[in-house]
């Protein structure tokens, strides 16, 4: 990205020269921010809800070193995949920000903003004869609404409302809220009755929230964030299977401040009354935290857990358990990763899973390893793999809890040398620490499992071309990087990326 001269940003924000016609470019930033450049210069800006061909005007609201952002005003000429946002809460919540652009032209954005990181971060030239061969086009989902497996909606006491409202008063408990957090706002909420992009039961369950939690009757109040007052906190959804029927089943959790049963008794009698409802589960946090994870949990009705199916096993899901929140293209997912390890099949082969959460990954690939160890930092989700490997009568898997942020030269002296690293970080990706171990370990194949093309970038460029200001070599050729839609309408990209050993 260009470097913006400061004496072009000072001139860009006096009193009027700020009012720019801005064009956006082909792109879109990670935050699904639109990459821009002024009409009559090469500078680069970002822009939240501009979109690919679309032209307006805008103002620099925020300049950060070599980039600024902008605030779109007015809309001159539309971009061209302009739809119909089917949500009507589209344009305020923010979490799908690509509504309004169609599903291709999302796909083509993605994808153009993975070759770009891999190109300018990983440093692999597109003018390379093997280029379109390692960088595969992107995968779609099939299913673009209904997919997420699991919400979280959060109590409030400060009700979001766009501009044209403001001029409501609200009295009581009118301004309490349940829905999502405004952008760019801690305390205040975006009241919701549905939500496209999880299952309709739990959308019925949402709306029979809605009508009842602000009853009087109940003495129900949502917590304050600054006050540190009152008792809902959040309401998570989790959609599961059952084995037997093939129907949904649900799980309800219902995040509080202090344990009072006999409070949440109405909307339990409400709740249960729906078919697919399987688990009303109370997590209390009585931290002034807002997270949505209780110190203590307890089971107000039926289960206290929901099953899911994924690349042929069954998975129990406790309220605070990871799992991919999207179950059907996870399915994809996983084929993608078992094709990448490319284990033979014969039992002979050693799998090291980094950041293995729950297993699930290790335990597809079990079937086809020798022995699969899998390191997680989070305890309950060690404990999770456990229980998953046993329900599913696998024995040859081994989970450790362990920060592989914090590893230290024991680290791999607990295992045999693998045959394939599978490597699924969190966004921030590998630490420098891990980056010298793998170099080191020299694995014949690592896959690289990213939800942030950034860092997955920037990794790639370590192990294949070392790093420079330490004097580490990189012993690594990138074979492929598949980028995958895991989530339509948002701007969320998966990769999976072979690499194979010099």
């Amino acid at each position: 990205m260009a470097t913006i001269p400061s004496h072009a940003l000072r001139h860009l924000t006096l009193t009027r020269p700020w009012l720019r016609k801005i064009r956006c470019t082909t792109s879109l930033a990670f935050s699904s921010k639109g990459v821009c450049k002024v009409a009559d210069s090469g500078f680069v800006l970002l822009c939240d809800n501009a979109l690919p061909g679309e032209r307006f005007i805008g103002r620099v609201s925020r300049k950060k070193g070599s980039y600024a952002e902008v605030t779109k005003l007015k809309t001159l000429s539309p971009h061209r995949d302009l739809v119909d946002a089917p949500c009507e809460y589209a344009s305020y919540c923010g979490g799908c920000k690509t509504q309004n652009l169609s599903y291709e032209a999302q796909l083509r954005a993605k994808e153009q903003q993975v070759r770009e990181l891999v190109i300018h971060v990983g440093k692999l030239s597109d003018k390379n004869s093997d280029f379109e061969c390692i960088m595969k086009p992107i995968v779609p989902c099939d299913v673009q609404f209904h997919y997420r497996n699991k919400m979280e909606f959060s109590f409030g006491s400060q009700k979001w409302l766009p501009k044209e409202l403001l001029h409501e008063k609200l009295d009581g408990n009118d301004n309490y809220a349940l829905g999502l957090h405004a952008p760019g706002y801690f305390d205040k909420i975006l009241n919701v009755d549905k939500c496209l992009l999880q299952s309709e039961p739990a959308n019925k369950i949402l709306a029979t929230v809605q009508d009842n939690w602000k009853d009087p009757e109940l003495g129900l109040s949502p917590y304050n964030v600054h006050s540190h007052t009152g008792f809902l906190k959040h309401l998570v959804l989790r959609t599961g299977r059952n084995m037997k029927t093939d129907l949904p089943e649900l799980m309800v959790n219902f995040v509080t401040s202090s344990y009072k049963p006999e409070m949440l008794k109405p909307l339990v009698e409400k709740i249960s009354a729906i078919p697919e409802v399987v688990s009303i589960m109370n997590n209390v946090n009585t931290s002034v935290g807002n997270t949505s994870v209780g110190e203590e949990e307890y089971t107000l009705y039926g289960k206290s857990t929901i099953t899911e199916s994924l690349r042929g096993l069954t998975f129990q899901i406790s309220a605070n358990s990871f799992f991919q929140t999207n179950t059907h293209q996870a399915e994809v997912l996983y084929k993608l990763i078992e094709d990448c390890a490319g284990l033979r099949g014969d039992a002979s082969e050693i799998v090291l899973d980094l950041f293995c959460g729950t297993g699930t990954i290790g335990l597809t690939l079990a079937k086809k390893a020798k022995h699969v160890y899998g390191y997680e930092v989070i305890a309950q989700a060690v404990a999770d793999a456990h229980r998953n490997a046993k329900l599913n009568g696998i024995s040859n898997t081994t989970f450790v809890q362990g920060d592989l942020n914090k590893i230290d030269e024991n680290f791999g002296k607990h295992f045999p040398k693998p045959d394939i690293v599978i490597s699924d970080p969190n966004r921030p990706g590998m630490h420098m620490k891990l980056i010298k171990f793998l170099l080191k370990l020299k694995a014949p194949k690592i896959v690289y499992v990213s939800c942030n093309p950034a860092t997955c970038a920037r990794d790639i460029d370590y192990l294949c071309h070392g790093v420079m200001e330490q004097n580490i070599k990189g012993c690594y050729k990138l074979k492929s990087i598949q980028p995958v839609d895991m989530f339509p309408h948002t701007p969320h990209i998966e990769c999976v990326c072979l690499l194979e050993l010099c």
